[in-house]
Protein backbone atom coordinates (compact mmCIF):
# COMPACT_ATOMS: atom_id res chain seq x y z
CA UNK A 1 0.00 0.00 0.00
CA UNK A 2 1.36 3.52 -1.33
CA UNK A 3 2.31 5.96 1.98
CA UNK A 4 -0.72 8.79 2.05
CA UNK A 5 2.15 11.69 1.26
CA UNK A 6 3.41 11.66 -1.55
CA UNK A 7 5.66 15.09 -1.49
CA UNK A 8 5.21 17.44 -5.05
CA UNK A 9 7.01 21.05 -4.27
CA UNK A 10 4.74 22.97 -6.60
CA UNK A 11 1.51 21.72 -5.16
CA UNK A 12 2.53 22.34 -1.50
CA UNK A 13 4.06 25.74 -2.78
CA UNK A 14 0.44 26.17 -4.48
CA UNK A 15 -1.44 24.91 -1.30
CA UNK A 16 0.33 26.54 1.77
CA UNK A 17 2.87 29.18 0.08
CA UNK A 18 3.09 32.59 1.33
CA UNK A 19 1.38 33.77 -2.33
CA UNK A 20 -1.57 31.41 -1.01
CA UNK A 21 -1.83 32.82 2.18
CA UNK A 22 -1.94 36.18 0.97
CA UNK A 23 -5.06 35.36 -1.32
CA UNK A 24 -7.32 35.22 1.71
CA UNK A 25 -8.14 37.37 5.33
CA UNK A 26 -8.01 34.60 7.20
CA UNK A 27 -4.40 33.23 5.50
CA UNK A 28 -2.97 36.91 6.02
CA UNK A 29 -4.08 36.49 9.83
CA UNK A 30 -2.17 33.31 9.81
CA UNK A 31 0.75 35.43 8.49
CA UNK A 32 0.42 37.87 10.94
CA UNK A 33 0.38 35.31 13.93
CA UNK A 34 3.40 33.87 12.71
CA UNK A 35 5.24 36.87 12.85
CA UNK A 36 3.80 37.87 15.95
CA UNK A 37 5.18 35.15 17.76
CA UNK A 38 8.78 35.09 15.78
CA UNK A 39 8.53 32.40 13.44
CA UNK A 40 11.46 32.01 11.15
CA UNK A 41 9.57 30.10 8.74
CA UNK A 42 6.29 31.93 7.91
CA UNK A 43 4.99 29.42 5.23
CA UNK A 44 5.92 26.82 2.98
Amino acid sequence: MKRTYQPKNKQRKREHGFRARMRTRAGRSIIKARRRKGRKILSA
